[in-house]
């Protein structure tokens, strides 16, 4: 299988109809619902990643937009992981300065911002946008520049755009994607756009800017976790702040939940 309608075709043929109707209610494909309208085909995602792993290394760039452009979730999750695959193997220590690798790197990039709006969905954004947003946000790049080099401003800029995007999935990747950074050292990415997605009014978006709050203070620095609770503390969703404590011991946690405190 080394082209999209192969690979289409293939994931077809393992649909479940049960898994199918299961999924549906999960993702929440009903009418009025963040998901509405999404079609499934019953495929559990250790599947979906088998048959990425199969293919990971023949099927070429050029055929993903085909399978991001898919009715079937599962199969635009096998797109968005091939581009993580490949991002990945170019990514090694030794490419890592690799001119070459560097200009694919940019080229993977590039092409997951352009179909960022396919993954519609919290999983898809989840499964990918770390991977090859925050891992790139780490890397040298040619974009935003003529010689390689982390090009920080222009980086920046991209994942603004994301979060001042209208649709909420490219707001999420734009939190999401600080996984990587907090993990690397790098707790700004996280702060910056927590920030920004403070009044954010969706529910997805409470939970993802606490999720990345937690992890920042987890694998950084739990004193910038509590400058920020210190200064938006008594702003923040309560589902936010919930996910942003979660680490943080049974006193601390019940001291930031005490409603006006000061």
């Amino acid at each position: 299988m080394t082209t999209a309608k192969e690979l289409i075709e293939y994931m077809e043929s393992l649909h479940d109809d049960e898994q199918r109707f299961n999924l549906m209610r999960f993702f929440k494909t009903g009418p009025g619902d963040y998901g509405e309208g999404d079609e499934f085909l019953g495929i559990k995602v250790p599947q979906t990643r088998q048959v990425v792993k199969h293919v990971s290394r023949d099927c070429p760039l050029s055929e993903v937009p085909e399978l991001l452009m898919s009715r079937w979730h599962e199969v635009r999750l096998c797109g968005f992981l091939l581009l993580v695959e490949q991002f990945e193997r170019l990514s090694t220590k030794r490419l890592e300065h690799d001119t070459q690798a560097i200009r694919k790197r940019d080229e993977i990039v590039l092409l997951y911002l352009q179909y960022a709006e396919r993954a519609n969905n919290w999983d898809l954004v989840d499964l990918s946008a770390y991977k090859i947003l925050g891992h790139w946000l780490m890397q040298p790049t040619l974009l935003g520049g003529t010689e390689a080099g982390l090009h920080t401003d222009y980086k920046r800029q991209v994942l603004d755009e994301l979060a001042a995007s209208s649709c909420l999935w490219k707001q999420r990747m734009s939190i999401v994607c600080t996984w990587y950074t907090s993990h690397h050292d790098a707790p700004t990415w996280c702060l910056r756009y927590a920030e920004m997605h403070l009044h954010h009014q969706h529910d997805l978006m409470h939970k993802a800017v606490g999720w990345m709050l937690r992890e920042m203070g987890k694998v950084a620095s739990t004193d910038l976790l509590r400058d920020f609770l210190h200064q938006h503390a008594h702003e923040m969703p309560r589902t936010m702040l919930r996910y942003a404590i979660e680490q943080l011991s049974d006193e601390e946690r019940k001291y930031w939940l005490k409603p006006l405190n000061p």
